[in-house]
C-alpha cells in the first residue's frame, strides 16, 4: 500500500500492539485501541477522536492501521477495542459476515453515502452504460482505464463487477487514494476526461466539480449508512465512549471541512486539532451524552 505523508504521520504517532500477550479487551480502562483504515474520512475521524479522547479525558489511544478484513477480525479477536467507519448494509457486509456474533455494530454517525464511478462536471457522459461508446476518450497511460484505489477494498471489487456487467472495454487500474487523486487533478487541470472511483464522504466535493455517473442496474447498491462498531462487551466495560460515539454524527457539512481542512494543512493532526477549535459545540454536545450516561449510573 502506497503511503501519503499525512498517513506516514499518522503511523508514526500511533502505538502498536503487535506481538503483545494482551489483547485491548485486556488493556487499563483508559487504553483504547483503533483499527483505522487509510480512507480520508477514517483517518479524519480517527485523529479528531484520538485528540480529543487524549487531551481532554485521559484516554491513551492507539491507532493502528491495516486492511478492512484486518480490521473485522482484530475487532472481533479483542485486538482493536473499536472501529469508526462500517458501511452498511451492503458493502461491508462481507467483512462483518464471518464475525457477526463477535462484533457490536452502533449507531450510525453519518447517513447518505454515496458510491461508484465519477468523472469531471465537464465530461458529457452522465451514465455508466455510456463509458462503452466513449472509452477512447478515458485514456490513462496508453489505455482506456478507470483508475481506482487498492485492489482488495470492496469499491474496487464492485468497479469490477460493474465493468463486466455493462460489458465496458476499460481496464480498472488499482492505486492508492492519493495516487488516484493525483491523477484527477492532473486530468481537471488539462480539462481531460478520466474517470475515478469514489465515495460520499470525500474530501474531493469540496475541491473540484465532480458528478457521478448514473448507474441505471444498481451493481454499486444504494446510499448506506457509515456507523461504528466494536468487540464483545465494550459497552460495558466504557459505558461512557458509548454514549459518546453513540451520540457522534457529522453531515457533508461538518465532515468535508473536517477532511478539507486535514488536506489544506497536509497533516492529519494539525488539520483535525483546528476544526476542534473551530467546531467546539459539535464536541460538546456529543460528550455531553457520555456525562449524562455517567451522571446516572
Amino acid at each position: 500500500m502506497t503511503t501519503s505523508r499525512p498517513l506516514q504521520l499518522l503511523i508514526a504517532g500511533s502505538i502498536a500492539l503487535a506481538g503483545s500477550s494482551f489483547t485491548a479487551a485486556q488493556a487499563s480502562e483508559n487504553q483504547l485501541t483503533i483499527g483505522i483504515n487509510n480512507w480520508p474520512e477514517n483517518i479524519a475521524v480517527a485523529n479528531m477522536w484520538k485528540l480529543v479522547l487524549e487531551k481532554e479525558h485521559d484516554y491513551d489511544v492507539s491507532l493502528r492501521d491495516t486492511s478492512k478484513s484486518v480490521i473485522y477480525s482484530g475487532v472481533a479477536n479483542g485486538d482493536f477495542d473499536i472501529s469508526l467507519e462500517a458501511w452498511l448494509p451492503v458493502t461491508d457486509a462481507e467483512f462483518l459476515a464471518p464475525y457477526e456474533e463477535r462484533i457490536t455494530v452502533h449507531d450510525g454517525w453519518y447517513p447518505g453515502t454515496g458510491l461508484g464511478l465519477v468523472v469531471p462536471d465537464y465530461v458529457d457522459i452522465d451514465t455508466i452504460p455510456e463509458l462503452a461508446d466513449s472509452a477512447d476518450d478515458f485514456a490513462y497511460q496508453g489505455k482506456s482505464a478507470i483508475i481506482g484505489i487498492d485492489s482488495g477494498s470492496a469499491l474496487a471489487g464492485l468497479t469490477e463487477k460493474a465493468i463486466t456487467h455493462y460489458d465496458l472495454p476499460l481496464d480498472q487500474i488499482n492505486s492508492s487514494d492519493p495516487a488516484m487523486m493525483a491523477a484527477l487533478d492532473d486530468a481537471i487541470s488539462r480539462e481531460a476526461p478520466l474517470a475515478v472511483t469514489l465515495w460520499s464522504p470525500h474530501w474531493a466535493f469540496a475541491e473540484y466539480d465532480l458528478k457521478y455517473l448514473e448507474d441505471p442496474d444498481s451493481i454499486f447498491g444504494d446510499s448506506e449508512t457509515i456507523y461504528w462498531f466494536s468487540r464483545e462487551n465494550f459497552a460495558g466495560d466504557d459505558p461512557w465512549l458509548t454514549a459518546v460515539l453513540d451520540a457522534w454524527e457529522m453531515d457533508d457539512s461538518s465532515l468535508g471541512s473536517l477532511m478539507a481542512e486535514i488536506e489544506q494543512k497536509d497533516d492529519p493532526v494539525a488539520g483535525a486539532r483546528h476544526w476542534i477549535d473551530e467546531n467546539r459545540d459539535l464536541i460538546d454536545a456529543w460528550v455531553t451524552a457520555g456525562d449524562e450516561v455517567t451522571t446516572q449510573e
